[in-house]
């Protein structure tokens, strides 16, 4: 029995199904068939020789899989698929038993994926958590959510119904938090209309006409001045004055400005990977120029990738069901921040509002917004890079459901960051990190790490800044000062149960400090506005000087 479930497993590697939904019967080991003589009877020396064999087949790969189940072992499977995918001849290249062989010859798992010049290999792959959720033990932790969800709901009615006499749920923090949908509304068909014509058209017009120019250096940078232009005042500029000129509320500042970083991040894509097949195109004075359909690139504005390609590996079927499911749990989570924000947030900044700002106020505060940070942080990973882009995977038939990893099993802030949104990181990786090293040569390694925090950490406080209406650079320092050093000190070389306790201890204190500093700035805003406010008013913390709050 072992060994046919070594050799059902060593299948399935090998195999690159389409339905990720494979039915159970197809899953299960088949029976391997014993040769009998003429006679009908058992041959018992060639059944005996075979069970010795299986035995040893299975005593060699269990040490294997027992080392790798507790180290990272989806990661494996992911990159031996990835590993199959790149192959020319299509067929199982690594068995069972050559992955043996690289462990005799101490290469590591993880060097079994694609080269970095090949880029991104998409392959049809469920999303961690699915699988996860599927074992009685995890979707405890589940169950566990949902009950506090209802403690929280319970809560609210009982402090409710005791102070006011009451049984009415409000929704008053919602209903300003995503106020004035509509602006928002024509705001994203705006952005959504021009990031798909505009670029398209310009890169269809230079793509036809680069072969044909007199000057094809001239004819480049007038194109490319013209995308740089859409790029940074459509994109860039546009979105960002009807956030301030029509003073959306955070959360509906929060839905523009994603989606303005998306589009942007998008474009940038699907520009990187054409031009150069352009260019190479003319250099081998093709009779035709690969430009992409305008359905293959609004198929890519909508995938749950930033990475451009012209077709993806699909699933067969769309489960509406499933569907249903993940906007259902979005939207949950959504009620679940609230509920933290009712219960957790504003009963400690009510109380603390009436003393003045000191360390002693600060350090109580930090400690206190430790366990709210910490549940947005969980519903924000749950509600985003699970929920939301599973479902729009799923109405996509988009099969490469890999939006992360096991991130919270991270030793190391190097894989944490890597591993925490696969999403963005590929795009970093390969279009800030790669081409930075392209440029400059492979010698400014550290440099290009150095640039691509630095872009991560703008962009991550230009999003906040423009949500919360100030400008209190705290998320920047932690991302820029603390969250480079960790990425240096704490990095892969560091193993075991206490390097992952050290990061948990870093991201509780790191999300308390970010709850903690904001909301005070947000009181202090609201409670001591100034009259005739100066452009350092908008830069400097009203936190430390606002006494009617603190």
């Amino acid at each position: 029995m072992v060994g046919e479930e070594k050799t059902s497993l060593r299948n399935r590697w090998c195999k690159s199904s389409e339905n990720p939904e494979e039915d159970e019967d197809e899953r299960k080991p088949k029976k391997e068939s014993v040769e009998t003589p003429d006679n009908g009877q058992l041959n018992v020396n060639q059944l005996l020789s075979k069970k010795i064999q299986l035995t040893v087949e299975a005593e060699q790969l269990k040490p294997f899989f027992m080392k790798e189940v507790g180290n990272h072992f989806d990661d494996f499977v992911t990159n031996l698929i990835e590993k199959s995918a790149s192959l020319e001849n299509g067929g199982c290249a690594l068995t069972s038993f050559s992955v043996l062989e690289g462990e005799k010859n101490n290469y590591r798992v993880q060097d079994l994926r694609a080269p970095p010049e090949q880029g991104k290999l998409f392959v049809i792959r469920r999303s961690l958590l699915d699988e996860l959720l599927e074992v009685d033990h995890i979707r405890t932790i589940y169950h566990m959510f949902i009950a506090l969800l209802v403690i929280f709901i319970l809560s609210t009615v009982v402090v409710d119904y005791i102070d006011e006499g009451r049984l009415v749920l409000e929704f008053s923090l919602l209903s300003y938090a995503f106020g004035k949908l509509p602006i928002v509304i024509w705001t994203w068909c705006a952005m959504f209309l021009s990031t798909l014509s505009i670029p398209y058209f310009l890169f269809h017009r230079w793509a036809n006409g680069y072969r044909k120019s007199s000057y094809p250096v001239l004819h480049s940078v007038v194109y490319g001045s013209l995308f740089v232009f859409f790029q940074i005042g459509g994109l860039g500029f546009g979105p960002t004055y009807v956030t301030l000129a029509y003073t959306l509320p955070p959360a509906s500042r929060i839905i523009v400005i994603l989606e303005q970083i998306r589009f942007v991040m998008k474009v940038h894509s699907f520009i990187r990977e054409n031009v150069p097949r352009v260019l190479e195109s003319a250099k081998k004075k093709s009779s035709t120029v690969p430009i992409p359909t305008i359905g293959q690139y609004l198929y890519f504005l909508f995938a749950p990738t930033l990475i451009y390609r012209d077709s993806y590996p699909r699933t067969p079927t769309i489960r509406w069901g499933y569907v249903a499911t993940q906007f259902a749990q979005t939207f949950g989570c959504i009620f679940y921040v609230y509920y933290v924000f009712e219960r957790l947030c504003f009963p400690l900044f009510g109380n603390i509002k009436q003393e003045p700002f000191s360390a002693r106020v600060l350090v109580l505060c930090v400690f206190n917004s430790m366990l709210p940070g910490v549940l947005i942080l969980f519903l924000s990973f749950f509600a985003f890079l699970h929920c939301w882009l599973n479902a729009f995977a799923e109405m996509l038939r988009f099969g490469d459901r890999m939006f992360y990893k096991d991130w919270w099993n991270s030793t190391s802030y190097s894989n944490y960051y890597r591993t925490w949104n696969v999403v963005v990181h590929d795009w970093l990786y390969y279009y800030a990190y790669k081409d930075f090293l392209w440029f400059f040569t492979k010698r400014f390694k550290s440099a290009a790490m150095l640039a691509v925090f630095a872009v991560s950490a703008i962009v991550h406080e230009y999003a906040l800044a423009l949500c919360l209406s100030f400008f209190y650079p705290v998320l920047f320092v932690l991302f820029m000062f603390f969250g480079m050093a960790f990425n240096f000190i704490v990095n892969d070389s560091r193993k075991g149960p206490i390097w992952n306790v050290m990061m948990w201890i870093s991201l509780f204190l790191g999300h308390g400090i970010i709850v903690c500093f904001y909301s005070q700035e947000w009181y202090a805003r609201q409670h001591c506005p100034l009259k005739n406010p100066t452009f350092l008013d908008y830069v400097r913390p009203r936190s430390w000087t606002c006494r009617y709050v603190f």
